[in-house]
């Protein structure tokens, strides 16, 4: 009989035991480990409160047979002096103390011994002692080839052979909730977010505090007191709400402000105020911005730089690149810090009016640039500095006197509003703009136009007729005659969608002449030219709306305009398929399509989707009915189903029409529903797919966003903080 094997002896180390259980990360803790594999000096760096102790630690338990010399923590985030740095390691590690032996020279010894060698020393919360870490651990290093430093800190040590790991709050949002729930259920025995309305709110609540860990483990413990729903109304003041009683924890993590506050203490002068100023930007913004709006009294402008790329490296300026340029982010939590060191330096007003005025420019730039090759540009420039937008329009129409400003910028903005996708919140800022009583009539003149062109593209053009008449009569009271040329546009195609065809050939007919006088060329000229086609078109003009849309696709090209050249393909197509051409007018939707999705125009995408299906439905009946499903819901993101007008009736009834014979009204009804499930953005997607794809059955979803994802994305009302749920 075999004798037993002796036991295992235990590692060595002071790691304490974890108190609760770890939640998500695997990503993470799986990168972190390889790192830590490579390389022998690993610093997890990261804003306070986003996990850079427990990860540390998790993956140092996990690590602990691979180091016979043990792993050993030393928490140093309460160790001011650095003098004191070798004395603390010392006694962390359990060295006796010999006053025969200075503590550095028995460290080296410790990690030098052969039995000692194999060892993980985890250094935790070194931000305000990187200096002298660096120089401790380099020494370190370069005597025990054995050993591996891993080190949590909210800034770089900068020591040679460092391997960085930034660490930013939980991605997943399903892991940010799993945290909260575990930590909640804590706090509340049986606590458990199952009705639908809690998980929302519980989802809410983690987006709201930006899935920071530490946010959400003093949220949790707020529902002592408070329920989800109310947490979640009182986070507009989540300093005095997200507070523990600091009963077991380090006193860094005791309070939001008090991890933030930390962060605080440790920047320079020019870093602080920096700070104070960044905290006026919503969602991201770029360097350009940060050096307009941030230099000037305290912070020269060649120091803006310097003080960005200490922030970025503390990580309170969390940095992105994106298409070869950087840019950069706070999280919501040290956006309000820094917001209350801006109000204590009188410094509020200011900047807010300044960063206005940085993106009033930037909006009426985009506009000019709106009519050339860079629309899909100006189009995701927008989407990405929207935030930003929304603060300027705020901040204009909540300010007395500039009520103007508002109404110019919410003017400007037309082609995005329109073009882009957000025609509801558009309406949402021209109706807001509209009812102030602004100084300056050219920019309400030009509000009103803007407005009416909004109503019509929404379908209700009773609306637009009131704004647009008011628009005219202004306009000629302060001589804008460019105004006065773009409201007559408008009510022609006001006109148009109310079927009084004559008419609107006039009036579009008296706007295109007014352009042509005023040597105005720009994509809504070009747009008026379209209408104009469409009219003739519809009135059994073909060959004239083909000759006139022929004519705005050639100057479109060759200006490298992609909106009013898609509407130009859409009555080239609809001309075709008059005529009974089926190819060519498929290739031409497909071709306006796919512009059409680059700039994300819901408007252009729902009309072209309604005009192929019957080119379709002979061949594959299922996906013509699929494609309108997803027009439908198209249609209701912006607006009454085609405008409310009879004359876009007929290719959506022929192929309904024919798709019921083929498929029945069971099958029929089924696809549509499919349609509306997939969304616009899918059903353009599977229009789009190649031609030599199996047709025994339509393609299935290739785009990941639902319906209800897609209505979200491009027409999102902005909700102002003190109103959010």
């Amino acid at each position: 009989m075999r004798s037993p094997r002796p036991p295992h002896p235990a590692v060595p180390g002071n790691l304490p035991a974890p108190v609760d259980r770890f939640v998500g990360r695997a990503a993470e803790l799986a990168a972190l480990e390889r790192l830590l594999g490579e390389a022998r000096l690993v610093t997890v760096t990261g804003i306070g409160g986003v996990g850079k102790s427990r990860l540390a630690l998790r993956v140092a338990e996990r690590a602990q047979d691979r180091f016979c010399g043990g792993v050993w923590l030393v928490e140093l985030s309460a160790q001011r002096a650095g003098k004191r740095l070798v004395p603390t390691v010392v006694a962390a590690l359990g060295l006796p103390d010999s006053s025969a032996q200075a503590p550095s020279a028995a460290l080296a010894r410790h990690f030098t011994e052969p039995a000692e060698a194999a060892a993980l020393l985890v250094l935790d919360g070194c931000e305000h002692l990187v200096d002298e870490c660096a120089e401790l651990v380099g020494a370190l290093l370069s005597r025990a080839p054995r050993l591996r430093v891993l080190v949590t800190s909210r800034r770089p040590l900068e020591a040679a052979g460092e391997h960085c790991f930034p660490l930013s709050p939980m991605v997943a949002e399903t892991e940010a909730a799993e945290l909260f729930t575990e930590r909640a259920a804590a706090v509340l025995p049986g606590f458990a977010a199952t009705a639908r309305r809690q998980r929302e709110a519980v989802a809410a609540l983690c987006r709201r505090l930006d899935c920071l860990p530490l946010a959400l483990e003093l949220a949790a413990g707020a529902l002592r007191a408070l329920s989800v729903e109310q947490l979640l109304h009182r986070l507009d003041d989540r300093f005095r709400v997200l507070a523990g009683s600091g009963r077991g924890t380090l006193p860094r993590h005791q309070s939001m402000r008090t991890a933030i506050g930390w962060s605080h203490e440790l920047c320079s002068p020019e870093e602080r105020l920096l700070w104070a100023r960044l905290s006026v930007f919503g969602g991201d913004f770029d360097l350009d911005a940060v050096e307009y709006l941030c230099s000037g009294s305290g912070l020269a402008g060649d120091e803006v730089l310097t003080a960005l790329t200490g922030l970025v490296a503390q990580s309170v300026v969390i940095r992105e690149e994106e298409a070869g340029q950087a840019r950069y982010r706070l999280l919501a939590t040290v956006r309000e810090y820094g917001a209350y060191w801006l109000a204590e330096l009188g410094e509020t007003e200011w900047l807010r009016r300044r960063h206005r005025d940085w993106y009033l420019g930037l909006a009426t730039w985009c506009e000019l640039d709106w009519f050339g090759p860079r629309q899909t540009e100006v189009a995701a420039r927008l989407d990405r500095e929207l935030p930003n937008l929304r603060l300027a329009l705020e901040y204009s129409l909540e300010t007395p006197g500039d009520a103007h400003v508002g109404q110019y910028l919410s003017g400007a903005l037309w082609f995005y509003w329109v073009g882009c996708g957000r025609l509801a919140e558009g309406q949402a800022w021209l109706d807001r703009a509209l009812a102030l009583d602004g100084e300056q009539p050219e920019a309400r003149v030009k509000a009103l136009w803007v407005a009416g062109l909004a109503a019509v593209a929404r379908g209700e053009p009773v609306p637009a007729l009131s704004l647009l008449h008011e628009c005219v009569g202004l306009a000629e009271e302060c001589g804008d005659h460019t105004a006065a040329a773009y409201a007559t546009q408008m009510l022609g195609a006001a006109a148009m969608v109310s079927d009084d065809l004559p008419r609107a050939e006039r009036l579009l007919r008296e706007s295109l002449d007014r352009f042509g006088t005023l040597g105005e060329l720009n994509a809504l000229v070009l747009l008026a030219q379209v209408q104009l086609g469409l009219v003739l078109a519809f009135a059994g003009d073909l060959a004239g709306g083909e000759a006139l849309c022929e004519e705005v696709r050639e100057i479109a090209a060759d200006a490298g305009e992609h909106w009013a050249r898609s509407y130009a393909l859409y009555v080239l197509a609809y001309v075709r398929w008059s005529r009974g051409e089926e190819e060519p007018a498929r290739e031409l939707l497909r071709e306006c399509l796919a512009l059409k999705r680059e700039l994300h125009d819901v408007v252009g995408q729902t009309m072209a989707l309604e005009l192929l299906a019957p080119l379709m439905v002979g061949e594959e009946p299922e996906l013509a009915a699929r494609l309108l499903g997803a027009a439908r819901t198209g249609w209701s993101s912006f607006g009454e189903e085609r405008f409310g007008w009879r004359r876009l009736d007929p290719p959506h009834d022929a192929c309904a029409e024919r798709a019921r014979g083929a498929l029945g009204e069971a099958g029929y009804e089924e696809a549509l529903r499919l349609g509306r499930g997939d969304g616009l953005e899918t059903a353009v997607t599977q229009a789009l797919s190649d031609e030599d794809e199996d047709a025994n059955g339509p393609p299935g979803p290739r785009h990941p966003k639902t319906a209800e994802d897609q209505r979200a994305e491009h027409d999102e009302l902005y909700v102002p903080p003190g109103q959010r749920a």
